[in-house]
């Protein structure tokens, strides 16, 4: 208000980069659908790849004891690029539980995760240990923090301004750190397609020979330097008439 004196303040906190707040780490995982009569393989090197697909069409050979007529014989095959969409921007809109606790620095205890659930549970359904009923509890995916929901609301929010409380476990009692539960909801996705560098798309594969003989085929041609190919990381072939789903992850290599 204007009627306040003015009063001048010095600051003596701590300051950080804005380069470093509100950051969002994605991980990368990709479900990639594949039809019969494709297959997808991952070179070791970038550029073997890129050369591949320059070439576009490829004629491999097979042989094998499986083809009765002809004990040689080639197919025709067409390499494309794997193009994937990436997120290009993302708003999320992060709300409160308001009957969820985020629980940390659990103790190292030599007991099952479920057993320590169990414990967690026991100790927060007592009234006299500021909790309630439970009614979910779960481990956070590759974390070591747990999610304790609660049947009543108003049970939550007293237990997060603790903010740290000794739990009973067995004979022993442990400071553990209570936090809110926040959850966010995707408001705002952008997409761009991205293209894998070191993998190919094979389409046109005829049904031929056994999966497992094709895909000695397949790897046999594309590894020979004299065919445009380079050592092969990764193959996975669709015989015609199946389908498949090919997982992508963060390439750390």
């Amino acid at each position: 208000p204007s009627s306040l004196p003015e009063k001048k303040v010095i600051f003596k906190g701590l300051t950080v980069n804005k380069e470093d707040m509100n950051k969002l780490m994605l991980t990368p995982l990709i479900h990639y659908p594949l039809q019969g009569g494709s297959a997808l393989i991952t070179f070791e090197e970038a550029k073997v790849a890129q050369r591949i697909i320059e070439m576009r069409e490829h004629t491999v050979e097979l042989s094998c004891g499986e083809l009765e007529e002809l004990d040689h014989c080639r197919v025709r095959v067409q390499a494309v690029p794997v193009e994937i969409p990436l997120p290009s921007a993302l708003e999320m809109r992060l709300s409160q539980s308001s009957r969820s606790i985020l629980l940390s620095d659990l103790p190292s205890l030599d007991i099952s995760r479920e057993a320590l659930l169990d414990k967690l549970e026991i100790f927060f359904s007592k009234t006299k240990n500021g909790g309630s009923e439970v009614e979910s509890r779960e481990f956070l995916e590759d974390s070591d923090q747990v999610v304790l929901t609660f049947t009543q609301d108003g049970v939550a929010e007293p237990l997060i301004e603790r903010e740290h409380i000794q739990v009973s476990i067995g004979t022993g009692e442990y400071k553990v750190k209570i936090s809110p539960c926040m959850n966010g909801d995707i408001s705002n996705l952008q997409l761009q397609p991205s293209c894998c560098p070191r993998t190919v798309l094979l389409l046109g594969i005829p049904d031929v020979l056994s999966e497992e003989s094709m895909r000695d085929a397949l790897e046999i041609h594309f590894q020979k330097a004299s065919r445009g190919g380079g050592e092969v990381d990764a193959l996975a072939y669709v015989p015609a008439g199946q389908t498949a789903v090919a997982v992508f992850v963060e390439d750390t290599g």
